[in-house]
C-alpha cells in the first residue's frame, strides 16, 4: 500500500482538514472539511481512493463545517461521524464517536482520543500503521496547536473555568503523554484565533512541543489559567453564530451560493434603502470611487474572517467587484464563514457604476510620511490590543477593527482621522466603516510597516 495523507489548509480562516487512507484498498476519510469540498474529491479521485467517512473532530466556531456538504455530494454513501462525548447534541443524522473507537481505512488506523478542554465534546484522532500499536501520529483538532493550545473560552464565562481545568489536564495528560516522535497535525495554523499565538509551521512533533510550547510547558493550573485568561485574542462575533450553525446541521446547497447579477439602477434602488453593500477591490481603487455607504474588504483569503466579524448573516450581501469573474473566489470565501444569503453583484462591476454616471464617494489615502507631519489629524489604530501594545504610531487613538462598530459612538465626530494597521488591508476597512457613518477619515496604506521602513517614531502602550 502506499498511505496516502493530505493535509488541505484553507487560508484566511487559516483551516486545517485532512484527507488520509490507503491507496490499495482504495479507500480514505476526510477530517474537518470546509464548505467548499470539490477539492476533497478531486484529491480522493486522483489517488483512485473512495471516501468512505467524514469525521469532524468538534464543533467548529470559525468556519462552516463542510461534513454535510460533502456526504451529500458523496451520494450519502459516506458515514458522517461525530463525538457524542461531554453531552453533544446534534440536528442532524450522524455516526456516533467515542472515546477508543477505532475505524480502519486498509493499513491505516484511526483511534478516537478524547481531548476536552477547547470544547466539551473534543475528539482528537491518533494514527496507526496496521496493527502497531505506537501512533505515528496525532490529528489534534483545536485542542493542541504548534506553539500553542486551543481556546477554552467560546462557551462563556460561565464555562470558562471548568473547560481551562479539562483543557490543561487533557495538554498534560493525553498529548505530552505521548512519544516525542508522534507527528502532531493541528486543525488550524498562524492566523486562527482558536488559540493564542499559534505558530507558523503546519506540523511539529510531541517532543517538540514539549520543549518548546510555553502553553504546553507550564505544570500549576492555577498559573495555566492566568495565562490563558490574558493571552486570549478577541473572540470574533461569527463564532457563536457558527457554532449554533454547526451543531444544528449547515444547509446544504451542493454548490457555491447562488448570487444572481443587478443591474446599476437595481443596486441604485437597494442602495438608497441602506442595503448592506461589501465593494471587495483593493483598498486604492475603493478609495478612489466607490458606492457610497459600501464596506470595503478586499478579496484576498482574509475576508471570510473579516466578512464574519463586520457583516450581517441575516442579511443579503450585494457585491462589487472589479470584474464579473472574481464571483466564484469571492462567494467561496464569503461560505467558508456561513454567508450564504446574497442579493446579487453588480454587473460590469464598478466599470458599470461609473459609466451610469452614478455618484461615486472617495476616500483620501494618506501616505505615511504625510501623517508624520499632517496636523489635526488622529491616527485611528484598528489593529488588535496585542499589535498596539507592541507599540504603536505616537498620539494614536486605538480602536480594535472587529468592534470598530459597536464603539463609534467613543471617537470624536469632529476629529479628522487617519486610520491605520499593519499593511493597510484592516485599515481600508476601518475608514469604509467610518466613511459610511459620517467621519471625516483617511487611509494609509503601507500603514504600520511602512512607518516602521521609515523608522518614524514609536510610542509605547501605557
Amino acid at each position: 500500500m502506499t498511505l496516502r495523507f493530505e493535509q488541505i489548509l484553507a487560508d484566511g480562516v487559516s483551516e486545517c482538514s485532512y484527507l488520509l487512507g490507503d491507496d490499495a484498498a482504495h479507500v480514505c476519510a476526510v477530517v474537518d472539511p470546509r464548505p467548499d469540498v470539490e477539492i476533497y474529491l478531486q484529491t480522493a479521485r486522483r489517488f483512485g481512493m473512495a471516501i468512505t467517512h467524514v469525521f469532524e473532530t468538534h464543533i467548529h466556531a470559525d468556519f462552516l463545517s463542510g461534513a454535510r456538504e460533502l456526504v451529500d455530494r458523496l451520494g450519502g454513501q459516506a458515514k458522517l461521524c461525530v463525538s457524542v462525548e461531554g453531552g453533544a447534541d446534534y440536528g442532524f443524522a450522524h455516526q456516533p464517536v467515542r472515546d477508543g473507537d477505532e475505524f480502519a481505512f486498509g493499513g491505516l488506523r484511526m483511534r478516537a482520543l478524547f481531548t476536552p478542554g477547547h470544547t466539551p465534546e473534543h475528539l482528537s484522532y491518533l494514527l496507526f500503521d496496521g496493527d502497531r500499536e505506537k501512533p505515528w501520529g496525532v490529528l489534534s483538532g483545536d485542542a493542541f496547536f504548534v506553539d500553542s493550545v486551543g481556546r477554552p473560552d467560546l462557551l462563556g464565562d460561565e464555562r470558562t473555568e471548568e473547560l481551562t481545568e479539562r483543557l490543561f489536564h487533557t495538554v498534560r495528560d493525553k498529548f505530552l503523554g505521548l512519544d516525542d516522535d508522534v507527528i502532531l497535525y493541528p486543525c488550524h495554523g498562524a492566523g486562527s484565533d482558536c488559540g493564542p499565538d499559534i505558530g507558523d509551521r503546519m506540523s511539529s512533533t510531541i517532543g517538540y512541543e514539549r520543549q518548546v510550547n510555553d502553553y504546553a510547558r507550564i505544570g500549576d493550573l492555577d498559573e495555566f489559567k492566568r495565562v490563558m485568561t490574558e493571552n486570549a485574542p478577541p473572540v470574533p462575533t461569527h463564532y457563536p453564530r457558527l457554532k449554533k450553525v454547526n451543531a444544528g446541521g449547515p444547509e446544504v446547497l451542493g454548490n457555491l451560493p447562488k448570487v444572481p447579477p443587478l443591474s446599476v439602477d437595481a443596486l441604485a434602488g437597494i442602495a438608497a434603502d441602506g442595503a448592506q453593500i461589501l465593494d471587495v477591490r483593493d483598498m486604492l481603487a475603493f478609495g478612489a470611487g466607490h458606492v457610497p455607504g459600501s464596506l470595503n474588504i478586499a478579496a484576498r483569503p482574509e475576508l471570510s474572517v473579516w466578512a464574519g466579524w463586520l457583516l450581517d448573516p441575516e442579511r443579503p450581501i450585494h457585491l462589487v467587484m472589479n470584474d464579473d469573474s472574481n464571483l466564484p473566489e469571492v462567494s467561496c470565501l464569503l461560505w467558508r464563514t456561513g454567508f450564504t444569503r446574497f442579493g446579487g453583484y453588480l454587473a460590469g462591476g464598478i466599470g458599470a457604476w461609473r459609466e451610469a454616471g452614478r455618484r461615486l464617494a472617495q476616500i483620501p489615502q494618506m501616505p505615511v510620511h504625510e501623517l508624520k507631519d499632517a496636523g489635526g489629524v488622529v491616527p485611528l489604530d484598528v489593529r488588535k490590543p496585542d499589535e498596539w501594545n507592541d507599540g504603536h504610531v505616537p498620539g494614536a487613538r486605538h480602536a480594535f477593527l472587529g468592534e470598530l462598530p459597536e464603539t463609534l459612538d467613543r471617537l470624536d465626530r469632529k476629529a479628522r482621522y487617519a486610520t491605520y494597521c499593519a499593511s493597510g488591508f484592516r485599515a481600508s476597512i476601518g475608514a469604509s466603516i467610518l466613511a459610511a457613518n459620517g467621519f471625516d477619515v483617511r487611509n494609509v496604506p503601507g500603514s504600520w510597516k511602512a512607518w516602521r521602513a521609515a523608522d518614524y517614531p514609536v510610542e509605547d502602550a501605557d
